[in-house]
């Protein structure tokens, strides 16, 4: 690595300019009741308001096993993907039940209740992204909003897999901006930047490298996640076929200069 200081998988702190949080799915916590419902479920939180500068609650990891579920609530107060990672389950939205299995990215706007159910037999993974609405973002900063987006009425479940890319506009209206996958061969790299946004990224599979600007490399492997600042450039080596979930967390007024 040419004498660049490398960060562990595991490492839990944020580490230099570019990379805000660096974490993995080991030593999930074990939580019993999750929102009211019945059994365990597996938790782990990579980062979360003290860790970016996005209007971004919390990056999570949950898991249930055969049988378990994530109990229905509904939102109030923030907007929430739940990207499933393995397994297969049911997604529920206001009552109903939507089948669900790896690559299924749903979407959960203010005002509406939702859950998971895993109807598998192995564990069901998935990826938590829970943004700030902007309603909730003006009542905390006391600055005056005027709402652009209508109520979300129907479930919105994407096979991000099979459509590559998804935009939320039109269903989100706080920084959540779009969820994308990123494949790459061994031996590939690919430079993962946005001038006005942070970066939310999670291993799906295979192993390789991520370096910041200053040189400083983080080692990656399945289920590790970090999440990268706005305005930084991070290049990202494959050492194996490597899949990348990437979320663009919008962070309003950072600009840099062209480069």
């Amino acid at each position: 690595m040419s004498g660049a200081a490398a960060v562990p998988r595991a490492a839990a702190a944020a580490t230099g300019a570019s990379f805000r949080s660096v974490g993995s799915v080991a030593g999930a916590a074990t939580v019993y009741g999750v929102h009211g419902a019945a059994g365990l479920t597996r938790w782990k939180c990579f980062a979360g308001r003290r860790q970016l500068a996005s209007a971004t609650e919390a990056v999570e990891w949950a898991s249930v096993p055969p049988g378990g579920l994530s109990g229905e609530h509904r939102h109030t107060r923030t907007e929430e993907i739940y990207l499933v990672l393995r397994g297969q389950g049911e997604f529920l939205f206001n009552g109903r039940p939507h089948p669900v299995g790896p690559g299924s990215l749903a979407l959960t706007a203010v005002g509406n209740v939702h859950g998971l159910r895993n109807t598998g037999d192995t564990d069901l993974d998935w990826w938590v992204i829970e943004t700030l609405a902007p309603t909730t973002e003006a009542v905390l900063s006391g600055t005056d909003l005027t709402p652009g987006v209508p109520p979300m009425t129907e479930a919105v479940v994407h096979n991000l897999f099979k459509e590559r890319a998804v935009a939320t506009a039109g269903v989100f209206s706080g920084p959540l901006r779009g969820v994308e996958v990123t494949d790459l061969d061994a031996g590939q790299h690919c430079v993962l930047a946005v001038p006005d946004a942070e970066l939310a990224v999670f291993v799906h599979g295979g192993e390789g490298r991520a370096t910041a600007e200053d040189g400083t490399v983080v080692e990656l492997a399945a289920d590790t996640c970090v999440t990268l600042a706005a305005g930084t450039r991070t290049r990202v080596d494959a050492e194996s076929p490597l899949r990348l979930l990437v979320v663009t967390l919008a962070v309003p007024g950072h600009t840099v200069e062209a480069r």
